[in-house]
């Protein structure tokens, strides 16, 4: 199997002029890009403290609030749906019947009921989400990433954080989000900071326009209902050293090769040429770490663990989350959902019951009980969220068999587990119809100071643009457990 990491813009010159010098340590152009830039922050110093991390749940496409956390029984049908609410562990607290597993651990979640935000486009509502900031920034494109985009909320933990030990302290997987048409959402990448701040993906699963969901076994397509195409796969890493280089030869041809870039050092003083001293090293470094390969290779995990989580795309990933965190990765962002999945203008409760609840109702259990069995949850925040929510009223799309919800960023529940979020908690609320906050409204810029403050980064913490600029990256205040 192959496995990809993916590599800055920026890199790929200058990747372009060391292809030969890889040659020496027997590593083909193929097996750097699987190896892909970890942009350090720097080493950890001074006494050891307790790690913190959080792991970002994104639902691309947007989940209902209606038929998932806030549901509303008492509304007319044509608010309320379909589905029945059940009861959770938490008394009073009630969620979608088709989410079990999430109900009975209520003890480790709050719901957020009043978040919001004013778009309701996808790509608009990809950028204030990933990036946690509302304003749209001068010349933002709708159909591009561009260079002028905020940060993503990956890069600027990868900029403030220390790294620990061979992994980056942020990544993101198992896909760059694209749109079916094949045009990549803005908002993911280091934007303002440069590309060579982009996050550090995991590229586990291949772009594919047509299908949805989590494969191979809840594959769907929105107006055709159930997929079964066998050519989807997730893709496992392997780090191993090429075949017939040990690590001796390994030693020697990097001392050959130190001795070649010593000698042409002077002819190439680039910015890029630091960047990829680091990259090399980190290659290096990961092909030797036992711990960072057993953390990517999911797919092979023993037999109950895969049970647990789901042989699929959604278990997997969360699977790979849970080993990140255990090998120090502050900020996993786990993408749930290729080709905007939760999108449901048609067909939603079938799409949600058969399709996308199931295997995220059983990865984010399996992941609760994990963390909170290894004492890991109480310095973990887990955020499920997505770009925004889905209208009041159910609607029918022209032509449309079945009916479904359009995009509503007007407002969306976010759940929140660990790091002191527990309980079955109700942050906030909205209004009868599910459709406005009724009170104490949140906002992305609170949930990008929660994932900052979860990971004890002060609130004075700024980066510097190339023009010596400070940005500071907090912008409100963070989200307060009930």
């Amino acid at each position: 199997m192959t496995f990809q990491f993916s590599l800055p813009r920026t890199m790929f010159r200058r990747t372009a002029i060391q292809a030969g010098t890889l040659g020496l340590m027997g590593l083909s152009m193929g097996d750097l890009l699987k190896l892909k830039e970890a942009e350090a922050a720097g080493s950890v110093r001074g006494a050891k403290k307790k790690v913190k991390s959080v792991v970002y749940v994104f639902l691309s496409g947007g989940l209902s609030q209606l038929e998932s956390f806030d549901m509303k029984p008492d509304a007319t049908e044509s608010i309320r749906g379909e589905f029945k609410p059940t009861a959770t562990g938490t008394s009073g607290v009630q969620i979608c019947e088709h989410l079990p597993g999430l109900a009975t651990r209520s003890r480790h979640w709050s719901l957020v009921r009043s978040f919001t935000h004013p778009y309701n486009e996808h790509s608009i509502g990809h950028h204030v989400m990933l990036t946690g900031q509302t304003a749209t920034p001068v010349g933002f494109d709708l159909g591009k990433p561009k260079a002028s985009d905020w940060p993503c909320l990956a890069s600027v933990v990868g900029r403030v954080k220390p790294a620990q030990g061979h992994l980056p302290a942020a990544v993101v997987l198992p896909e760059v989000l694209v749109h079916r048409t094949g045009r990549v959402i803005p908002g993911q990448f280091g934007g303002q900071m440069g590309s060579q701040s982009d996050p550090w993906f995991v590229k586990a699963s291949p772009f594919n326009g047509n299908t949805y969901g989590a494969f191979p076994e809840y594959e769907f397509h929105h107006e055709r209902g159930k997929e079964n195409t066998k050519a989807l796969r997730f893709q496992a890493p392997n780090l191993a050293l090429p075949e017939g280089l040990s690590p001796d030869r390994l030693d020697g041809r990097l001392a050959l090769l130190r001795s070649i870039e010593t000698q042409r050092r002077d002819l190439e003083q680039a910015a890029q040429s630091e960047h990829f001293d680091r990259y090399r090293q980190q290659a290096v470094s990961l092909l030797a770490d036992p711990k960072v390969q057993q953390a990517f290779d999911v797919v092979r995990a023993d037999d109950a663990t895969q049970e647990r989580y789901g042989r699929n795309q959604f278990g997997w990933s969360m699977l790979m989350a849970k080993r990140l965190v255990e090998a120090g990765v502050s900020l996993v962002q786990v993408n749930l959902g290729n080709n905007e999945a939760w999108d449901n203008h048609q067909g939603i409760f079938p799409n949600l019951k058969n399709f996308l609840f199931p295997p995220t109702d059983k990865a984010l259990s399996a992941l609760l009980d994990d963390f909170a069995a290894s004492g890991i949850l109480d310095d973990t925040l887990i955020i499920v969220a997505g770009e925004f929510g889905r209208t009041p009223r159910l609607s029918k799309l022209q032509n449309g068999r079945l009916p479904g919800r359009d995009h509503w960023g007007a407002v969306q529940t976010v759940l929140l587990a660990g790091a002191g979020f527990g309980g079955g908690s109700v942050i906030g609320s909205s209004d009868k119809t599910g459709g406005y906050p009724a009170d104490n409204p949140q906002t992305p810029e609170n949930l990008a100071a929660t994932i900052y403050h979860s990971l004890g980064i002060p609130e004075d913490t700024h980066w510097f643009d190339p023009n010596d600029r400070p940005h500071f990256i907090y912008h409100a205040k963070p989200i307060r457990p009930a």
